[in-house]
């Protein structure tokens, strides 16, 4: 067997075991009469099992909205220390912008390479 079946043949079960590990954890979530608005950890111990369940609401928000609402509140120096502000690069802008604007701005910014991502496809 090819380095490249084997790709796809690992990736095609790891794609089945996390399916089946999701279907699993529906059902505990059920058994468990797991909320699911949980905010926090559920622990449960059966069958001599320890099961540790963690819910999280994931929060986006609206920087702009944010700052205009907190200015009309008056409350605009609780920002800093109730967000946390995380700029990112635009990528298509940055690359099409001057070297006299990005060059300045380039000791802030730590670059690693990534991990890359395989797509393999049999015809």
């Amino acid at each position: 067997m090819s380095l490249y079946q084997r790709w796809l043949e690992v990736k095609k079960m790891e794609t089945l075991a996390v399916a089946e590990r999701r279907e699993l954890e529906d059902l505990m979530a059920v058994q468990f009469a797991i909320p699911k608005d949980l905010d926090g950890t559920i622990k449960q111990e059966l069958d001599g099992y320890i099961i540790r369940m963690e819910g999280r609401i994931n929060k986006k928000i609206d920087a702009d909205k944010l700052q205009v609402l907190a200015a009309e509140a008056g409350i605009s120096e609780h920002l800093s220390s109730l967000f946390r502000w995380k700029p990112e690069i635009n990528a298509k802008v940055w690359n099409a912008a001057s070297n006299a604007v990005t060059q300045p701005l380039l000791g802030a910014i730590t670059s690693t390479p990534g991990r890359p991502t395989f797509t393999i496809t049999k015809d």
